[in-house]
């Protein structure tokens, strides 16, 4: 088993606390999910547990980690600069034994095995792609524990269904952070859930050994149970400060108009005034002991701007003889496409066939039109972001007051602190980012969003709520995904695209 005592972790940038005194045991056959907002400690804790050297540039910890004699395979976010650079081949670096089950795994997966034995560099393949082989690499080594870093991230709908089979029936115990509303539900059996509280001030954390549904459900019925015990509490508190107020103005007033030749009333009422200022005094020792309101994250309280389309006006009639691949390879066959002002479109199909190409040219197409306003979102953010110092000069780059103040205020919005706010983009997480880009959205008032993996870097927390604002968007959603929810929730209709060019998918996903 892999088990946490007391374990805190903190900034050394700052001294703030992202984990305080956390404490859980991993056991084979254990399934658990961490959850919370970005930023919020959770990829340095699976960080820390997998190798304490990881985090030692940017945080400390106490507390102790015992991981026993398991091998752990730990699968990060991201490939490093370095692993980004080598050949395929290089990059699993297996033996003929292990090239076996590589290959077995592989098409497990849906990889075509031959990639296995590629030259070409591991930044050249979809993104989908490098996590299905660097997810094959982490299993040739046959771990007994797993650390899984949003492992769903950029993977197609039969990857994920896979992968929640493979986690299902994984005989060691699985740690992962994943933003996938449905895998989780589908495999999580334990919830470890990070919270900062009182602006960002205040780590605090909960393990609860149930599925993430019933969790998020419990939690719901605690934090309603709680709202309304405080509020009882507190109105009776206040009925009877009240009534102890409305005693105490009395005697008050009537010890300042005594007169002095009446010593015996005089007397009488310090005695009552005694009296009062003790009841005052228990008065306050049962305002301490009062039912607290419950304190929780808060997410998003953000909106897009109202648009309004005509909903049967046809906005793109887009037809091509192919997709092709950057190096001319032809990816499919050739289709149409056509979508009306108000549509919400989800587009899918497995890695590497060309879904981002398509969103690209389609980009290409609805920016030559000088009615309407298209903002497109990258998987890869920094294609925007790239050459902007902090969000508030993103959004307010005249440096006019009006606009900071606006800036900061829609910020504020999507819980960036002050710092935050002021602080360089490039330190930013991915769920912040992502943030960014939704408050430039709301601030520019677009009426085309073209969406490439929108929800892929928002926590299961913040996930409902930009689901919601995208479908009650009144103009045009274009998005790839691979978000069987979104796809529920937020699309009318979904195209495939394969091979063999663009399909009509149906029915729609349902949510889970």
């Amino acid at each position: 088993m892999i088990q946490l005592n007391n374990v805190s972790i903190y900034l050394i940038s700052n001294g703030r606390t992202l984990v305080d005194g956390i404490s859980f045991t991993l056991n084979p056959g254990d399934r658990t999910v961490i959850i919370g907002e970005e930023g919020n400690g959770k990829s340095t804790l699976l960080k820390l547990i997998a190798d304490p050297a990881l985090i030692a540039d940017h945080a400390e910890y106490s507390g102790s980690v015992n991981v026993g004699r398991h091998r752990i395979g730990y699968l990060p976010q991201e490939l490093t600069e370095p692993e980004r650079a080598m050949p395929v081949k290089e990059y699993l670096a297996a033996d003929e034994e292990k090239l076996w089950l590589a290959e077995s795994l592989a098409a497990e997966t849906g990889l075509d095995p031959a990639i296995l034995y590629e030259d070409r560099p591991m930044k050249t393949l979809s993104g989908g792609e490098r996590v299905k082989l660097r997810l094959v690499k982490l299993l040739t080594d046959e771990p007994d524990m797993l650390l899984l870093d949003e492992p769903t991230n950029d993977i197609d709908l039969d990857t994920l269904v896979w992968l929640e089979g493979f986690i299902c029936r994984f005989d060691g115990g699985v740690l992962f952070v994943s933003h996938d509303e449905t895998l989780i539900e589908n495999t999580a059996t334990a919830v470890i859930h990070l919270e900062h509280v009182h602006h960002k001030k205040v780590a605090r954390h909960t393990v609860a050994n149930v599925p993430y549904r019933e969790y998020m459900a419990d939690r719901e019925r605690a934090l309603s149970h709680q709202a309304q015990v405080s509020k009882f509490e507190h109105d009776e508190f206040r009925k009877k400060e009240a009534r102890w107020r409305e005693i105490y103005e009395k005697v008050d007033t009537a010890q300042r108009n005594l007169s002095r030749r009446d010593p015996s009333t005089g007397r009488l009422l310090k005695k009552k005034m005694h009296s009062v200022m003790s009841q005052g005094r228990k008065l306050e020792k049962e305002k301490e002991a009062l039912t607290e309101a419950p304190v929780s994250e808060w997410q998003i309280d953000l909106a897009l701007p109202e648009v309004s389309m005509p909903g049967r006006k046809e906005i793109l009639r887009f037809s091509c003889e192919g997709l092709f691949s950057p190096d001319g390879e032809r990816l499919t066959a050739g289709f149409r496409l056509n979508v009306n002002a108000a549509e919400h479109v989800a587009i899918i199909g497995r890695n590497g066939v060309g879904k981002t190409t398509l969103l690209r040219l389609i980009e290409s197409e609805l920016k030559k039109r000088r009615d309407l306003k298209v903002f497109y979102m990258p998987q890869n953010y920094f294609e925007l972001l790239d050459g902007y110092g902090t969000p508030v000069e993103l959004l307010a780059p005249t440096g006019e007051k009006d606009a900071v103040t606006r800036a900061r205020t829609y910020l504020g919005s999507v819980r960036f602190t002050k710092d935050e706010a002021e602080s360089p983009i490039e330190r930013l997480s991915g769920g912040q980012k992502a943030k960014l880009l939704f408050v430039k959205m709301a601030l520019d008032g677009y009426n085309v969003l073209l969406l490439d993996e929108p929800t892929r870097n928002f926590s299961p927390l913040s996930n409902p709520v930009i689901r919601g604002m995208l479908r009650d968007f009144g103009g045009c959603v274009i998005a790839v995904t691979h978000d069987r929810r979104f796809i529920s929730e937020v699309c009318e209709r979904a195209v495939k695209l394969t091979e063999n060019g663009l399909e009509e998918a149906s029915p729609l996903f349902p949510a889970g």
